[in-house]
């Protein structure tokens, strides 16, 4: 008898699966992934989608959040969902906040509030962090829940106080900047990366800055993006030295496209503005200037009223104060 009733229950779910859209294939993976599907009544099923309708997970997304994690439809709406959704509203600093959360990673649900929320939360303020910039963290990167405090967190933040940040809340912003550090394996890529950047030359203090500014170049890899990026450079006739600067003033440079972003901008300063790449070295924020919007148009203008001057100059203001430096705008008196 309770085996019919299993099977009865089966059947319902998966003529309610049907009815939202589900083929075959992924009904079938779901009941393999997730075995509590089997005695799910069709009324809890249909309640927590209509609950997650609510909170503003659009329709069409449902099924895509649902095949990630089907045990969702499992959970006690009372007692698991409406707690969770709750506790993460109130991270919220806009109102679609937490439905991009769940849809990003639905299993963020399936996580205890006590024991993986809470704890997580109390572990970040201990670094500083705001409670508004919390929020930020957990609901761009609501993957953090599933990480464990003990074995990999606690890590991470071991390995960026060895590189000297241990002053006031640096960890902490470093985090806020960049959440998906805290996704990285220390050994597989945030030691080899900060290795590397001191082999290309760059001091503890030079390392420090990279990590606070742009952390994401902690978290590229060495071989695939760092390496052709610096051989390139190389390649382009920039010393060591010239490099190390470079990396320090605008660490991008190593993970850009060197195809749609490095060399189509030396190209353009060596052959068009007719410079050195010794004054891209002096001034590496040049590689952050839009090409077309920022570089192409100040550059005729300059050229238009034979005007010459260096990079910074000419690159380090808004567009209202360069007109206003070069006599290229009408003051009204």
């Amino acid at each position: 008898m309770e085996m019919a009733s299993t099977c009865s229950n089966g059947s319902s779910l998966t003529w309610f699966f049907r009815d939202k859209g589900f083929d075959d294939k992924s009904i079938h993976e779901m009941f393999r992934k997730c075995k509590r599907l089997e005695g799910l009544q069709r009324e809890r099923a249909s309640e927590n989608w209509s609950y997650l309708k609510s909170v503003g997970i659009q329709e069409r997304k449902l099924p895509c959040v649902i095949s990630k994690c089907p045990k969702i439809l499992t959970l006690g709406l009372n007692e698991k969902l409406i707690p969770m959704v709750e506790c993460l509203s109130t991270l919220a600093t806009r109102p679609h906040d937490v439905a991009s959360a769940i849809t990003k990673f639905p299993h963020i649900l399936s996580h205890s509030l006590e024991e993986k929320l809470c704890p997580l939360l109390a572990f970040l303020q201990a670094l500083g962090i705001s409670e508004k910039q919390l929020g930020k963290i957990i609901l761009l990167n609501p993957r953090l829940i599933s990480y464990s405090i003990e074995s990999k967190l606690t890590e991470i933040v071991q390995f960026l106080a060895g590189l000297g940040l241990s002053g006031d809340g640096m960890i902490g912003k470093v985090l806020v900047k960049h959440p998906f550090i805290m996704g990285y394996s220390v050994d597989k890529r945030l030691r080899p990366t900060s290795e590397f950047l001191k082999s290309v030359g760059l001091t503890e203090l030079n390392l420090q800055t990279v990590v606070m500014n742009f952390p994401e170049v902690l978290c590229r890899d060495v071989n695939k993006i760092l390496q052709p990026n610096l051989a390139y450079l190389k390649r382009c006739g920039f010393q060591d030295r010239q490099i190390a600067v470079m990396v320090t003033g605008y660490p991008p440079i190593l993970i850009k496209s060197i195809r749609n972003s490095l060399e189509p901008r030396i190209k353009f300063l060596v052959d068009i503005m007719g410079r050195t790449i010794d004054e891209a070295a002096a001034y590496p924020n040049f590689f952050q200037h839009s090409l077309k919007k920022t570089l192409e148009s100040r550059h005729r203008l300059l050229k238009q009223k034979k005007v010459d001057c260096s990079l910074n100059e000419m690159l380090d203001c808004n567009e209202k104060k360069f007109l206003l430096k070069f006599g290229l705008l009408e003051v009204s008196s």
